[in-house]
């Protein structure tokens, strides 16, 4: 059976729109493929710095030290600030520690250690002062 007149006119209008849709599909992957050239960078273009930039580093065997203070953990990862809070009294390191690792205010740590909030406050200005000399001492060029 042969198609007629009709029909040979629908089969073109039909492979004309299919070969137009398939051109507008290329013409648009070739400026999506052209904006993202614009836009990214390969990794082996990125300079040394770019590329430390986006690096992490895991911390998973980092050293860590733990000081109990009233009753509570807190982990230090530093090795400098663990070397100096070791060296600081019982006394000083349980007003200090809770006060920047547990955020406690002066007067909660002084309702917790018996002591008024001005003398909480005396020795934890103290021990920053006594904290920031001796990290000074220990790495004079930072």
């Amino acid at each position: 059976m042969k198609p007629n007149g009709n029909e040979k006119g629908k089969r073109r209008m039909f492979d004309s729109f299919c070969k137009k849709v398939l051109t507008n599909e290329v013409r648009n992957y070739h400026r999506e493929m052209e904006r993202l050239r614009e836009k990214e960078v390969s990794i082996g273009e990125l300079s040394e710095r770019e590329l430390s930039q986006l690096a992490t580093t895991d911390e998973y065997f980092t050293t860590e030290q733990i000081f109990n203070v009233l009753g509570l953990d807190v982990i230090v990862n530093s090795e400098s600030i663990a070397a100096a809070l070791n060296n600081l009294s019982q006394q000083r390191r349980d007003i200090i520690l809770p006060s920047y690792f547990l955020e406690l205010s002066d007067a909660e740590i002084g309702e917790k250690l018996n002591l008024i909030r001005s003398t909480v406050q005396y020795q934890r200005s103290s021990t920053l002062r006594e904290l920031k000399k001796m990290m000074e001492e220990e790495n004079p060029n930072d």
